[in-house]
């Protein structure tokens, strides 16, 4: 059963991130800047379908790559569905802390304020964080190997990204952006 949550939880990240996009937008903001700076990112897309598609046939027991686990666990199952939550809850939060500051990338044309309140007060990277949440409660429904080499190859495209993003602030912010660094962690 915890399963369906799990793959649930895909379609309802989606749709947080996809309806904050589309909110932006009526706004007047282009909120979609994902790979204008780095033509090479679209070659995340096709990954990151393939995962979508490995955790849906694992789910609803659709033909997939591998049906090998690593272990079988209702209990532990059931916990990556409670943590499939909190990463759901950790998002939204991030999302309305963002406000009007929101962006699929990094948007140098029409920046916005430093956001310093709300989840960002605790984290700089709370979207980050919980993408990360969420690979890992997923690998703890679904515990095969597919999700478990996507959780090594999210933390490592999360950090690079991370990095990349971070210049900006620095450039845009100067000594705001770097009093903020030195008050709040990177990630946790």
């Amino acid at each position: 059963m915890p399963r369906y949550p799990g793959a649930l939880t895909i379609v309802l990240l989606l749709g947080m991130v996809l309806t904050r996009v589309f909110i932006l937008r009526r706004q007047g903001i282009k909120a979609m800047k994902f790979g204008e700076i780095d033509k090479t990112d679209f070659l995340i897309i096709p990954f990151v379908f393939f995962y979508f598609y490995v955790v849906f046939a694992a789910a609803f027991k659709w033909p997939t790559v591998s049906r090998y686990e690593f272990f079988q666990s209702e209990a532990v199952s059931w916990v990556g569905a409670l943590f499939c939550l909190a990463g759901l809850l950790l998002m939204l939060w991030s999302l309305i802390s963002f406000k009007r500051s929101f962006r699929i990338g990094i948007d140098t044309d029409h920046p916005d304020r430093l956001i310093t309140d709300g989840i960002f007060a605790f984290g700089r990277n709370p979207i980050y964080v919980a993408f990360a949440i969420i690979l890992i409660s997923q690998f703890l429904i679904f515990p095969n190997w597919i999700t478990l080499i996507y959780i090594g190859g999210a933390a490592w495209l999360f950090h690079r990204q991370v990095l990349r993003e971070e210049e900006y602030p620095r450039r845009r912010y100067g000594r705001a952006y770097a009093e903020y660094c030195n008050s709040v962690r990177r990630y946790l």
